[in-house]
Order: structure tokens, then sequence, then C-alpha cells
């Protein structure tokens, strides 16, 4: 493919037969290719949900679920979600459920890590505090074991508390318009509690992994800019970036977000935080959408897809990105702090030099 434009190589990619590509947005990240080439990227396919696609598969063990101590129950009930991301997580409603499901699977199924989450409350927060006891025996018996949080709003002494039950991740959204703020969350809290909580979470020694949902306003862009600017004050060991999903909202209520949009908005990040990662998480509309998404993720520069579209390890190749894959939370880098081999799963994927096969 040497001499080809990002555009041409796209166009042979079967899966992106027909998609309404811009041409304008690939040329512009293009002029970014000699850094982009570069830098691998992850395809993290956690195992709280069934995944296949045309270039990978997921694991049929449980390395890596996600729990939820509210069951399907949350008191904001936001327009975007309304706790249907609740679902599919496994229920822990009572520390002593959590305890027990965490040793069955290590014991059974060899349990890598998890995800502890949960509905907030009206003032979105997640009240854990009876769930850190258990945290910390666990973090005892298996001190490889590799846990993340979805914290909601805290404050210095919850994140501190956190820190002290051996959380190892901790992650929130980060909202950057108080009319989104007080319109799709029902919350009467200003921006700078959200950017009072990261902070006080970056001052303790968990890796901190924000959120910024693109199209959280009724699927129109409007702060994730300030978002943006928020995150790149404080030393976040990643941003995961989500695109808003409307079939979860009542119907007609969001539009779905323009992947050129979303596009430009991975470029805006890959260039307010060159030195970190930067991922796209699970949540982003299904189908060509989602395929257009992640090749723009791909193009880019993010270092980090979840649960890849068909085509993305294509997208990967054609521009030379070498690639891998582990069964975690993409907020989780098991190859660097978990288990020996805990991204054996990915070596049937790769070519001889780590480029996606």
């Amino acid at each position: 493919m040497s001499g080809k434009s990002w555009l041409e190589r796209l166009a042979a990619i079967e899966e992106l037969e027909g998609a309404a590509l811009d041409a304008a947005l690939i040329a512009q990240l293009e002029l970014c290719a000699a850094a982009v080439a570069a830098r691998p990227v992850c395809f993290a396919t956690p195992t709280f949900k069934d995944y296949a696609s045309t270039e990978l598969r997921g694991c049929s063990r449980n390395s890596f679920p996600a729990f939820s101590i509210t069951g399907g129950a949350c008191g904001l009930n936001c327009e975007h979600c309304r706790a249907k991301i609740l679902e599919p997580m496994l229920p822990a409603t009572s520390p002593e459920m959590l305890e027990r499901t965490v040793r069955e699977l290590i014991a059974r199924q060899g349990l890598q890590g998890f995800l502890l989450s949960g509905g907030s409350n009206r003032r979105n927060e997640i009240r854990y505090e009876r769930f850190y006891p258990v945290i910390e025996r666990l973090k005892r018996d298996h001190p490889r074991l590799r846990i993340a949080i979805h914290t909601a709003l805290t404050d210095p002494a919850g994140a501190r508390a956190m820190e002290a039950a051996g959380i190892d991740t901790a992650m929130m959204d980060v909202i950057g318009a108080q009319a989104t703020i007080r319109e799709v969350y029902h919350l009467e809290r200003p921006v700078a509690d959200f950017e009072a909580t990261l902070a006080a979470l970056c001052a303790t020694s968990m890796q901190i992994t924000p959120h910024i949902v693109i199209g959280l306003h009724y699927g129109k862009v409007l702060g994730e800019s300030a978002a943006l600017q928020i995150v790149s004050r404080h030393p976040v060991s990643a941003l995961v970036l989500v695109v808003v999903m409307p079939f979860y909202a009542v119907p007609g209520t969001f539009a779905v977000p323009d992947t050129a949009e979303v596009g430009r908005l991975f470029a805006e990040a890959r260039a307010v935080l060159p030195e970190r990662r930067v991922l796209l998480g699970c949540a982003r509309p299904p189908g060509m959408h989602k395929r257009v998404t992640d090749a723009y993720a791909v193009l880019a520069g993010l270092d980090g897809i979840a649960f890849p579209a068909d085509g993305t390890l294509a997208v990967a190749a054609a521009i030379g990105r070498p690639c891998e894959q582990q069964h975690a939370c993409c907020s989780i880098k098991l190859g660097t702090n978990g288990p020996p081999g805990a991204r054996s799963c990915a070596q049937a994927h790769t070519g001889p030099a780590g480029v996606c096969a």
C-alpha cells in the first residue's frame, strides 16, 4: 500500500464498504501519520459481556467481570442511560455476596480482576464504604488481583478510603457543561464538583482514568472540550472517551452524534493529552457508526479500543499500527501491573512483528 493515502487504504477494507467517511478529517489525521503509526493500540475485550468479531474473539474465562453493588437500581436515572448500563453487571448487593463470588471465580476461573460499580444516589455518590473491608481482604489474600471502581462524585476523604482499601484504578465521568449536568444527569451540582473529585482522586496513589461521554447533551457536542481541559490540568493515568448511545434513552430525545464530529474530538483529545493514554471505551452506537468511529480512533492515535468493531484491526494494519488484545477493562493495563501472562490470549491475533494480522 506504499504511496496510497489513508483514505484510499480505508476504501479497500471490506467492512467499511459504503461507509460515509469524512475525507477532510482523514486527511487532517494523516498529517500526524509519523507519530500515530508508531503508537501501539490495545484492543480490550473484558469478559463482562459476550464479544466476537470477524477479527478477534472474546475470552471464555470470566477473567474480568463487572459488579454492581446496587443491582439494577440508580437514584439519578440519567436521560442517556436510565440504569441500563448496570443490567449486564453481576449483582453484588452485599459485601458477603461480592466476596463469595470473587473468591469462587478466583478458584474456578483464574479471575485476574474486576470492576466495582453501582447506581448513584441523588447527589451522584455511590456508597461503597461497607465493601472496603472485603476489598482489603481480597487484596491481602490475592495481591495481584486488579480492582477498578466507578467512583461517581466524592471528596478527599472518600478518595483516600478507596486508596486505603486497595483499589488500583478509579474512574469517574467528567462533564464540562452545567446544562448537561442539570438536564441529562438530573443533578444540581456544579462543574467544579467534577473537577474537585478528579483532583481528590489524583492526590492518591491510584491510577485515575476519567471518562468523557461524547454527545452527552442529547447527542450534541457541548461541554466536551471544556471537559478535556479539566482532564489536562490533572495527572491522570489515562482518559477514556465513550460515545452516547441513544437506544438507552427515551425514543426521540437523543440524536446520534455525527461520526466526523466524534473523530474531531478524538484528534482534539490526542492533541490536548499527547503523552498520556487516550482510550475508546465500551459505549458507542453500533453498526456502521461503530465501524467508522473505531476507524477514526485508530487514525487519530488513540491508545486503546474496547470491543473493537469489525474491520478495526484491518484499519490498524493499513496504517502500520502495532496492536495487542487484553481481556480486561480498557482502563487497567494488565500487562503492566497484572499477573504474568495476563495478555497471553492476544498472541494468536498478532503478526510476527506485533502488527495486527
